[in-house]
């Protein structure tokens, strides 16, 4: 199989795995516990920056790689501390300024490459064909344990929580640590993919993490369904691939992403899944009214 994909199609497939992680990483926060976060980037940029500098001074890729998913994770503590009094268009602004702040602090900071960026730094010594491979296990293991949460008590918890929070508080759900744990088990996971990127690229810089990649995955969780986990694996592939194949997409990524936001939100606010179930009931309708 090795010698039926070239170089680029390997990328290709790379980062739509990352993308898909990203994604289900936020499914997790706002699909599944009904939080709204606009700063997601950033979370996959701490990832990315904490494992390529470790790299950079000698440390192997895994434990980067962890390392950068429980940096991510402690400044998902951080900011679900801050937004635990706050929600929907509130916990919006907030989730957003993490982005600008991440910026700030990397394009200020010389070890960080300033504005330019790191770059030469080490790459896994895994070949391009076994790191392929590596990122889609790793995607495949964090659909099944998405499967596994939404399955769980903790995903009915989640659930009941997104649902209606104040119903649940009554019901004796402790809400603030729930809604802390979905915010660290996604920004975690957005660590993770950010190390997995990093170590794909040869640069990384501040705005490869912005406020635009939040949007860009954000859509893609709205674009599958908020909640699905299959409808957002698909829309992340799908999104993540058609602005790499389409010229005209990928120079109007910003005006493609926003206009699909509006569009979904106002005539399939279900997504991708809301669309596949509202086609299966018309189609057993219309079997049971032949039958």
């Amino acid at each position: 199989m090795e010698d039926l994909l070239n170089a680029y199609d390997m990328s290709l497939i790379r980062t739509a795995a990352v993308m898909v992680i990203m994604a289900l990483s936020l499914n997790l926060i706002t699909g599944f516990c009904g939080q709204i976060s606009l700063g997601h980037a950033a979370f996959m940029g701490v990832g990315a920056y904490t494992s390529v500098v470790l790299s950079i001074n000698g440390v192997d890729f895994i434990l980067g790689t962890l390392a950068g998913m429980a940096l991510a994770g402690i400044l998902g503590i951080l900011v679900g501390l801050t937004s635990l009094r706050v929600r929907h268009d509130f916990l919006a602004i907030t989730t957003m300024g993490i982005v600008f702040l991440f910026s700030g602090i990397v394009e200020q900071s010389s070890f960080l490459g300033d504005t330019d960026g790191l770059s030469g730094y080490p790459h896994p010594a895994y070949g391009d064909f076994a790191y392929m491979v590596m990122t889609i296990l790793l995607a495949i293991a964090v659909m099944l344990l998405s499967i596994y949460i939404r399955r769980s008590w903790m995903g009915a918890t989640f659930k009941s929580i997104g649902d209606d929070e104040d119903t649940a508080r009554i019901l004796g759900i402790d809400v603030s640590l729930y809604k802390l744990a979905a915010f660290v088990m996604g920004t975690s996971l957005a660590g993770l993919a950010g190390s997995l990127y990093a170590h794909q690229t040869t640069i990384i810089q501040a705005e490869n993490f912005g406020f635009i990649e939040s949007i860009t995955v954000l859509s893609m969780v709205v674009f599958g369904g908020v909640g699905s986990i299959a409808g957002v694996t698909v829309a992340a592939i799908v999104l993540t691939l058609l602005p790499l194949w389409s010229q005209f997409i990928g120079d109007y990524k910003l005006l493609f992403y926003g206009g699909l936001l509006f569009l979904m939100m106002r005539f399939a606010p279900y997504g991708l899944a809301g669309i596949v179930v509202r086609l299966q009931r018309l189609v057993f309708r219309r079997t049971g009214d032949t039958g």
